[in-house]
C-alpha cells in the first residue's frame, strides 16, 4: 500500500480554498482523528490527550454518532472539536455528487460543525464546489500517520508524523478498531517527542 506521508506543497497550492494547515510560527499541532466515535478506541484517545493537556478534532461518521451517541457527547464535553465525515463514510469519487451531498446533511443533523473532511481524501470537483457554498470548511491535512496501514508498527507511524509535522501541521489519525492495534503506539510517543520540544496541541478553530 502507498500513500504519501506529508502532501507536497505543489499539491497545497493547486488547491488553496482546501484548509492543508495552520499558518501560524507558534509551537503547535493540530492532531485529526478520522471515522469514530468508536467504543474502547475513542474513549482511550480521549484519555490519552487529557494526560497530555491536549485537544483533538474528531471527524466522526454519522452513522457511528447515531449508534454510540454518548462517546459522541463525551468528546464534546472535554473540550474537543468534531468534524462531519459523511454519515456512511463515502467515497466521493465513487459517488454522484447528490448522494454525497446527501449524506453530509444527514450526517450535519447529529453533527453540529462547519468542518468536514473528505473519507479517504477524495471528492470531486463538483462536491468541493458544493460543500463550499454550504459554507462547509473543507479540511484535509500535511501529515498522515500511516495507522490505518496494517502492514507497518506503530512504531513506523510515529517516525512518520516525526519527521513530517511542523508548526500549524494537521495531524491524520483513526479512532477506528483497524487503526488501533498502531494508534495505541503511535499517539504517546507523538504527545511525549512533541511536548519535550514545547509544542502544544489545540482543537482545530471553526
Amino acid at each position: 500500500m502507498w500513500y504519501p506521508n506529508t502532501i507536497p506543497r505543489v499539491l497545497q497550492r493547486l488547491y488553496p480554498q482546501l484548509l492543508w494547515s495552520i499558518a501560524t510560527q507558534e509551537k503547535v499541532l493540530y492532531l485529526t482523528f478520522d471515522d469514530g466515535p468508536t467504543p474502547d478506541v475513542t474513549k482511550w484517545v480521549l484519555d490519552s490527550l487529557d494526560q497530555w493537556n491536549a485537544k483533538g478534532t474528531f471527524f466522526c461518521i454519522g452513522d457511528n454518532v447515531h449508534s454510540y451517541k454518548c462517546i459522541y457527547d463525551e468528546i464534546l464535553n472535554r473540550g474537543h472539536q468534531t468534524g462531519n465525515h459523511t454519515q456512511l463514510h463515502l467515497n466521493g469519487w465513487k459517488t454522484d455528487t447528490n448522494t454525497y451531498i446527501e449524506g453530509v446533511l444527514l450526517c450535519a443533523e447529529v453533527i453540529k460543525s462547519t468542518l468536514f473532511r473528505p473519507p479517504y481524501g477524495r471528492m470531486t470537483r463538483r462536491q468541493r464546489k458544493a460543500l463550499l457554498e454550504l459554507d462547509y470548511k473543507i479540511v484535509m491535512w500535511d501529515v498522515l500517520s500511516g495507522d490505518f496501514d496494517e502492514s507497518i508498527t506503530g512504531e513506523k507511524c510515529a517516525q512518520s508524523v516525526i519527521k513530517y509535522a511542523r508548526s500549524g501541521s494537521i495531524v491524520v489519525f483513526h479512532d477506528s478498531v483497524k487503526a488501533f492495534p498502531r494508534l495505541q503506539v503511535a499517539l504517546p510517543i507523538v504527545l511525549e517527542h512533541f511536548t519535550a520540544l514545547g509544542y502544544r496541541f489545540e482543537a482545530l478553530p471553526l
